[in-house]
């Protein structure tokens, strides 16, 4: 019962909702989904360490990114993401990322932040 109330806990927040459900398309790094949701960095990687600490996503690093993606093993999350994807143009902002993902390689320029 704690595993379902902290994803529902995690969904709550209109941030971690909208990332988790970019994260669960595809992967991606800070500086992506900092452009793709006009949000800070700093919340952005806030919000992923509470999600890695969870163990909702997962880190790979690449070059000097690290990027991030949804695990899948959580069948309640991954079936509540696929309803919320089938039901996208109902929920306009999730509409304005899904449109914002198309151009997620410009944001990779923003990163202030690199690893090595």
């Amino acid at each position: 019962m704690n595993q379902l109330t902290n994803i529902f806990k995690l969904l709550s927040d209109d941030t971690r909702l909208r990332m988790i459900v970019l994260l669960y398309q595809q992967e991606l790094c800070v500086c992506q989904l900092s452009g793709i949701l006009e949000v800070p960095q700093p919340r952005i990687s806030k919000n992923l360490s509470k999600l890695r600490d969870l163990n909702i996503v997962v880190d790979d690093r690449k070059e000097k990114f690290v990027f991030y993606s949804l695990k899948t093993e959580n069948k309640i999350l991954t079936h509540t993401l696929e309803n919320i994807i089938d039901t996208l143009n109902e929920y306009p902002q999730l509409v304005i990322d899904q449109d914002r993902l198309a151009d997620k390689e410009k944001n990779l320029n923003q990163c202030s932040i690199t690893y090595e």
